[in-house]
């Protein structure tokens, strides 16, 4: 990355830096606004216009959500490996246009939209195979599209600059604008979608969408492109092949004896580390591995010293990140819960105007959205000041981990009161039926997991970004997207899991136990927490400045 910002293009320009920063912002709000428009007001859609029943909307949801998260993993791939960041954001943006598109159909031509029933009602007509393929291919382009561009977009706009300080500055503005546009669609949107029309709100998603793909390819002429230098993934592996084949030769302690070219320029000379010492094997040179010219003459048996590195990094890492899978899936349990829980509730707000149960995630968003301005400009400064360091990713994402466990405790006091004031008018049995319960009771869960989010995504894109290998960049911030996903997906297992061995979450929910659910997954935070602590307390930063950490700059 060294030197990118004074690049310049044949027209003499210099490519890169802030003049970047409106093009990619606005890409990432046009496409947010698309892609929430439509995912906040999903369960809802599917259970009121595709007569579906709520557990079974609530998990195609969350499914819809896992693959939303896990596309960028593979975008992000083939944005390091063959074709760029920008080029995936763009073929991405597209596609999901495209899906957007397909989605508004199902909402405007009678052919692709069951017939119409009261909601609750057991002579409600299920979706036809045709019209299950149409919804099922618009979610899949959409998912894949609004996927694709995500952290790309992210990784392209850190790539811009040089300073670690200003990449850090991009990502805060990064997710602010994503939880800002989010909180406008699943608004805005939501409330043209419960009370206008359905083909208007997801047509207005597909115009933001369109306007998104403008923004990201009008600043083309000033983006610095990083050239992709094929599959980092392929020298991983090969490191992996030659530590087998050479399992029985000893490591030496010798500098002389490792390899250390790479495409034909020698790296800085160095012993490797001694952590996961086994691997040393592939970078150790023996009779046969190069040539007389110096260069591999077995690329499957001999690797550079800083390949080794970095499959070590990633080794290193990975406990860190698996702890963080928990860290999603309760959000995910509780984000879907929520809206059912909302469509129990009263949601009005004074005598005319009614929340849309989509929208009340929008809660969450908004407090996300603030506290990231909040901790930019005074927490961290504030820390700085006490401490004489900056907070460390790690001890952001342990603050997300305690906010976390104490939002779903929450939840299951406030759930465990609507389902007493259930019992209390006898709407057990009445499907569709009103608690007399202000939806305002589902403030302060959502509140308290809107500020963990704002301390625990940010601090691990951050950590990701500032530990992965060069050439794993796009990767690295795509990593936070693989745990969104995986989230989304053992939260759908976790509620079938649920509802197959206890009577908790019937499909009327008024007469199952929400708030087990919620102090079950209190009990799994609190033991994914101490996981976490674990391996937060064994692991060294390999990346930053002498002076940020403590356990910066070790040799382990």
């Amino acid at each position: 990355m060294e030197g990118r910002e004074a690049q310049i293009s044949s027209s003499g320009s210099k490519r890169g830096g802030w003049i970047t920063f409106p093009f990619i912002t606005g890409a990432v709000a046009g496409l947010a606004l698309g892609s929430g428009g439509w995912t906040a007001n999903l369960i809802v859609y599917l259970i009121q216009v595709f007569n579906l029943k709520s557990i079974d909307a609530a998990q195609i949801s969350n499914i819809t959500n896992g693959c939303s998260n896990l596309f960028p993993v593979i975008g992000a791939i083939v944005a390091d490996s063959f074709f760029g960041s920008f080029f995936v954001a763009a073929i991405s943006a597209s596609i999901s246009m495209l899906g957007i598109i397909l989605l508004t159909l199902t909402a405007t031509l009678d052919p692709l939209t069951p017939q119409p029933c009261d909601n609750g009602s057991s002579l409600c007509i299920p979706p036809s195979k045709l019209q299950y393929v149409v919804l099922y291919t618009s979610l899949a382009l959409s998912c894949i599209g609004s996927g694709g561009t995500r952290f790309t977009i992210a990784t392209m706009g850190a790539n811009q600059f040089n300073n670690p300080k200003d990449q850090g500055i991009f990502f805060n503005w990064f997710f602010f604008t994503i939880y800002i546009s989010s909180a406008v669609s699943n608004t805005a949107i939501v409330y043209i979608e419960d009370n206008v029309s359905w083909r208007l709100g997801f047509g207005l998603c597909a115009i933001t969408n369109f306007i998104g793909l403008a923004f990201l390819l009008l600043g083309n002429c000033f983006y610095l492109h990083d050239k992709p230098k094929g599959s980092p993934f392929t020298c991983l592996v090969r490191v992996i092949v030659a530590t087998i084949q050479k399992w029985k030769v000893q490591p030496s302690s010798k500098i002389e004896d490792y390899y250390h070219k790479h495409d034909g320029i020698t790296e800085i000379a160095a012993t490797p580390k001694k952590s996961f010492r086994f691997l040393n094997r592939a970078a150790l040179i023996t009779e046969g591995d190069v040539g007389l010219d110096g260069l591999i003459a077995k690329p499957w048996r001999i690797c550079t010293v800083q390949q080794v590195e970095d499959l070590k990094t990633l080794f290193r890492i990975f406990p860190l990140w698996s702890s963080s899978i928990f860290l999603g899936t309760p959000i995910g349990v509780q984000a879907s819960l929520t809206i059912l829980q909302a469509l129990t509730m009263d949601r009005h707000l004074g005598p005319h105007f009614e929340i849309p149960a989509g929208s009340i995630l929008v809660l969450c968003l908004i407090t996300t959205a603030i506290f990231l301005t909040i901790i930019d400009r005074f927490l961290c400064p504030m820390w700085q000041k006490l401490t004489h360091r900056s907070p460390t990713p790690l001890q952001q994402i342990g603050l997300g981990h305690v906010l976390n466990i104490l939002s779903m405790a929450i939840s299951a006091l406030v759930e465990s009161k609507r389902l007493k004031i259930a019992q209390a008018h006898h709407l057990q049995g009445q499907p569709g039926s009103i608690v007399p319960m202000l939806a305002l009771w589902l403030i302060p869960q959502l509140v308290v997991v809107g500020i963990g989010e704002a301390f625990h995504f940010p601090g691990q894109v951050a950590l990701y970004y500032q530990e992965f290998p060069m050439s794993l960049k796009s990767t690295s911030t795509a990593m936070i997207a693989m745990i969104i996903g995986i989230s989304f997906y053992l939260s759908t297992a976790l509620i079938d899991l649920v509802q197959r061995i206890t009577g908790w979450l019937p499909n009327n929910i008024n007469n199952g136990r929400l708030d087990n659910m919620y102090w079950l997954l209190v009990v799994g935070g609190v033991l994914n927490f101490g996981y976490y602590l674990v391996c937060a307390s064994l692991y060294k930063y390999q990346n930053v400045e002498k002076g940020e950490d403590g356990n910066s700059g070790t040799n382990k």
